[in-house]
């Protein structure tokens, strides 16, 4: 510990091994390997991206993203809806909106795969985090309240309650902290 007089009065320097805080360099007591980031293609999930490169790289990590589509079946005027020709359609376009995403926001920067599913999000994103034995889902919400909430529901906060793993939350419109 260091003190210096001033002429504003006294300063007090305290390393980060006085303070009890870990020193530069220092190993981190996370283990971080593998980030799970549901996409949905929306600017807040984006942020959501945004925020897990950095953390894919601190930690050394590799990011999964994953984009999970609910279909649902409806028989049209005239029968049946080609139910398996949909899906196809939908997953090949999925496919390549998460390579152009992929592309844009992440490039080379860490190690990255995709994923699509289709089925509820909220199940299929906590199954996919137990799947991938992920440490970690970073996840956006739009933040919705009062009707908007009661009728859309949260998957951010479902997924909340069945992960099997923590999860960051990412607030469309919040303090920021990211740099850059």
């Amino acid at each position: 510990m260091k003190i210096k007089p001033t002429s504003d009065g006294v300063v007090m320097q305290i390393s980060a091994k006085e303070a009890g805080l870990p020193e530069r360099g220092a190993v981190s007591p996370f283990s971080i390997q593998k980030i799970l980031v549901p996409v949905d293609f929306s600017e807040c999930s984006r942020k959501a991206l945004r925020y897990a490169i950095p953390f894919a790289k601190q930690f050394g990590a590799s990011l999964t993203l994953l984009f999970v589509t609910q279909i649902n079946y409806a028989v049209g005027e005239f029968g049946m809806i080609d139910s398996p020709l949909m899906e196809v359609q939908v997953r090949e376009a999925a496919e390549k909106a998460m390579a152009k995403l992929m592309h844009e926001e992440v490039a080379d920067t860490v190690p990255t795969s995709v994923q699509t599913r289709i089925g509820r999000p909220a199940s299929e994103i906590a199954a996919a985090a137990k799947e991938l034995d992920a440490d970690l889902i970073i996840i956006s919400t739009h933040g919705h309240t009062g009707l908007k909430h009661v009728l859309l529901g949260s998957v951010t906060e479902n997924v909340a309650r069945l992960a099997p793993c923590p999860v960051l939350v990412v607030r469309e419109e919040e303090h920021e902290f990211l740099r850059g």
